[in-house]
């Protein structure tokens, strides 16, 4: 995911947790406020694991949000890793994440 596409501010963080709606599933939350551009920040918690555990989950997460960035509303979302998503593979974050954002109403309206 390109840098200019993410949250980097703690600010922002907050203001997504503090005025954004979620939702929330085994893996993972994803936060959402609406706005201008779309930008995407991912929280991982050093109670997932060391390291080398965040990182991993946190570029999986970043991959399976790339790949669903072209389909989603403008604004800012918040991607926040639970335990579970140490154990679970790509597949099973990628899915999850699409559930989360479909569950929300985070799609465009494609016209046919």
């Amino acid at each position: 995911m390109e840098k200019q596409h993410r949250l980097r501010k703690n600010g922002q963080f907050r203001y997504v947790y503090k005025k954004g709606k979620g939702t929330a599933c085994r893996e993972m939350s994803v936060g959402f406020v609406k706005g201008p551009k779309l930008l995407a920040g991912f929280a991982v918690s050093k109670k997932i694991g060391n390291a080398v555990t965040r990182n991993l989950v946190k570029r999986r997460l970043r991959e399976a949000f790339r790949a669903e960035m072209p389909h989603l509303k403008s604004g800012l979302y918040v991607v926040t890793a639970r335990e579970a998503a140490a154990q679970a593979d790509f597949s099973r974050l990628s899915a999850s994440l699409r559930y989360l954002l479909k569950k929300q109403g985070l799609y465009r309206e494609e016209t046919a």
